[in-house]
């Protein structure tokens, strides 16, 4: 935005949500109450590791990386039960995961939007099929080389991982509406 010194100031997405996105969503779908309005809820990372998980070298490189990319320490995922077929024994490590909420989840996103995903080579935007029913947001980055955190000399093994944006948009439409205001890249 520019104000009257002709200097731009940058609002952050929380400032923008509560004061355009929040009217722009109430008018365009009609609300009669405050709490029908959608609002980001959190924003959760996921790398699946597989049986790369045992290696304990992967293993601390795939946790220093994503601790990296978000500023938060990742939870282990453990295998359920154990299955033969596919060489897992019950407590087994198969991924990590990284939940954001509030003022961390904000500064992601904003880094995921102006930084991130405009260095993705040949990108022309994300696909709409990635909406569920309720609004929610799920895609997936094939390489973690995208964030600027990540140096490519620290880098043994290209590794993607997914990203769920998750909403308390009621329909699917609702979900792009609220997205689309934030300035996701999403194509049609």
């Amino acid at each position: 935005m520019i104000n009257n010194n002709n200097t731009i100031e940058t609002k952050s997405l929380k400032a923008l949500y509560k004061d355009v996105i929040f009217s722009n969503l109430t008018s365009h779908f009609g609300y009669k109450n405050i709490h029908q309005v959608p609002k980001l809820v959190k924003i959760q990372l996921n790398r699946g590791l597989g049986v790369e998980g045992q290696n304990n070298k992967t293993l601390q490189k795939s946790i220093d990386e994503m601790r990296l990319i978000t500023g938060q320490q990742p939870i282990l995922t453990k295998a359920k039960k154990s299955i033969a077929g596919f060489k897992v024994r019950e407590e087994m490590v198969l991924g990590i995961t990284v939940t954001l909420r509030s003022k961390k989840m904000y500064a992601f996103l904003e880094k995921l939007i102006h930084l991130v995903l405009p260095r993705i080579r040949d990108f022309r935007g994300l696909s709409l099929k990635g909406f569920d029913r309720d609004g929610n947001y799920n895609f997936g980055l094939k390489e973690q080389l995208v964030f600027p955190e990540i140096s490519y000399e620290n880098v043994d093994q290209i590794k993607g991982f997914n990203i769920s944006i998750v909403t308390t948009a009621q329909t699917k439409n609702e979900g792009i509406a609220l997205l689309k205001e934030f300035g996701f890249p999403l194509t049609d």
